[in-house]
This record gives structure tokens, sequence and C-alpha cells, in this order.
């Protein structure tokens, strides 16, 4: 089938460092231009990348090769702009998290369906296959049944600067590394999962939070233990315990397509490590959305609206 039109809405350091780089004609897409509201900007990153540049996001929304955009600008920014873009026409593929609060994630998803336009958050590590290899384990009882998941995502201090940093461009823990192990959890226990308990660490009253914790439930009693944070050694982490034994993932979130994942199942007696083969969780994004798009695969927008709900309750268990 033709390869997807993509545009470029943004010249961040993750579209210019992971995702473009993965841009190769297996993916089913094609960078046709790059806009920035600073043209040197947008000349430096089409000439590296052998498209074209174009001045100003609006600009990019009228061109005719464009079928799709990817949008990675900060999360304050990015509900404008999905909305601008679904308006003219096309599909989108955003980083995350989509928009900064529920209401807004839950209108762009309905806006997309019923414009008939792919609309994808760019969760990259459920497409990654050591995850549905887990699954498989679960499934086939490795662990018995499953009492509580866990996971952890933690990372270093973000330089002065950095957008994180900045509550008016939607910066914090929460809303930036924590969605990594919600979005776990989503993916082993399902989206119907109720906050009980949740707190939120700021180093100065108005600066954002930089460190959290979560406890959640489904409504069958399983339990996910959730760590989240920016001023910590870094983890990339989950665990499910279960009745008859434990799954330890390692480098689970933001795996390089290089590594080859280890997964360690514990029993009452033994330990089993299975190294499986490596893969490249972006280029598999990148030609989900691609389907997305050319065949009307779904997306799984549905999930991302369940999980900016989860992100409020945890904010509002938190404040309260």
């Amino acid at each position: 089938m033709p390869s997807v039109g993509l545009g470029l809405l943004g010249c961040a350091d993750i579209a210019i460092r992971k995702v473009l780089p993965a841009l190769t004609p297996d993916s089913g897409l094609r960078l046709v231009a790059v806009a920035s509201r600073a043209p040197e900007k947008a000349k430096e990153v089409a000439v590296r990348f052998g498209t074209r540049a174009v001045t100003g996001y609006a600009e990019l929304l009228t061109d005719p090769e464009v079928d799709a955009v990817y949008i990675p600008l900060p999360p304050a920014l990015r509900g404008r702009w999905v909305r601008a873009a679904l308006d003219a026409g096309k599909h989108v593929f955003a980083e995350k998290p989509l928009t900064t609060n529920a209401r807004e994630t839950a209108a762009l998803a309905a806006r997309a369906a019923s414009s008939g336009l792919a609309l994808m958050e760019n969760y990259m590590f459920v497409h990654h296959a050591q995850h549905a290899y887990v699954r498989t384990l679960l499934s086939d009882g490795a662990i018995g049944e499953l009492r509580t998941f866990q996971a952890a995502f933690t990372i270093p201090p973000r330089p002065a600067g950095d957008h994180r940093l900045d509550a008016a461009l939607g910066g914090g823990a929460l809303l930036d590394g924590a969605g990594y192990p919600i979005r776990a959890a989503q993916y082993f226990l399902g989206d119907d999962l109720t906050v009980l308990g949740a707190s939120l660490h700021r180093g100065a009253p108005q600066a954002v939070d930089t460190a959290g914790a979560a406890l959640l439930r489904t409504p069958t009693g399983v339990t996910a233990h959730l760590t989240f944070g920016m001023e910590h050694f870094y983890v990339s982490r989950y665990q499910l315990l279960g009745t008859t034994g434990q799954i330890t993932v390692d480098h689970a979130f933001t795996t390089p397509a290089d590594h080859r994942p280890l997964i360690r199942v514990d029993h009452h007696d033994h330990q089993e490590r299975r190294t499986l083969p490596p893969d490249n969780q972006c280029a598999n994004t990148l030609a989900h959305f691609a389907s997305a798009v050319r065949t009307g695969t779904p997306t799984d927008i549905a999930t991302s609206v369940a999980q900016s709900g989860i992100v409020e309750a945890i904010r509002d268990t938190a404040g309260s």
C-alpha cells in the first residue's frame, strides 16, 4: 500500500533522536515536511532527514502531501494542535500525554472517531514483543493466579530549562514518567482501575511534582503499586506477583532496539531466566500507526482516555 505522508509539527528532541530515525520504508510512513516556529530549526531538521521545511504549524496542516502529523510539543500545547490537525482532516500521532486533562483527551478521541481519523498516543513500550510474551506466561499459569502488579519508572534530575520542570507547559512527574507504570498496569490488568491512594511530592509550593506513588485496584481485587519520579536513580521495571511465582522485567519501558530482554520467573524452589530476541518498539509503534491510517486498524485511544482519568484521580487523591 502507498506510504503515509507524515508531517512533523514541532522539532522536539524525542522526534529527532528516536522517532524520525525509525521512519524506514518498512514503517509505512515517509517524512514529507517539517514545521517549526523557528525557520532555521525547521531547515536544519529537514536537511538532516532529507525532506523540506515549512514555517509555522498552521502551514503544515494545509499541506496536501501531509496525510498525518506527528506532534511532540510540550503537553500543555498538544491538545490545541491535535484538535487543529483533526479539524484539518489529518491523522494524528502525538507524544504522551495527549493532553493535560481527561475531559480534553476524551473530546479529542470522540472528534477523531466521528471524523474517521486515526489518533494515537505514543506509548512505544506496549508494542515491544517482550510484554506480549509475559502476557502469554500469565495466561499459561506460569505464576498461578495474579495477586499484585508493581511497576516503577524513575529518572535522574532534569537539566534547567527542561519543559518537564515548567508547570505552564504541563510539566511534572505525574504527567510525564507516571504514564509508563500506569499504562503497564492497564496492559496487564485492564482499564477499569480504581485509585485507592496516592502521593505527590513537590520541592517547593510553586514547583512541579517531582515524585509520586499510587495504589490502584481492579474490580476483582488485584492491586497495582506504582512508583514514578524525576529526581531518582534510573529504574524501568515491573513485577507480577502470583500465587505460585513472580515475573520480573527490567529495562521494561525505554528498551533499546538492540537490547535482549531477560524475563525472570521466580518459583518457590527455583528460578527461570528467559532471554528473548531484540525488538524495535519504536519501529513497531510507527508501523502500527501507519496500519491504523491505511487500513483502519484500531489504535488504543480508548486506553489513553481511561489513562487520563486515572491520572486525574491520582492527582485528586494526592491533593486530598
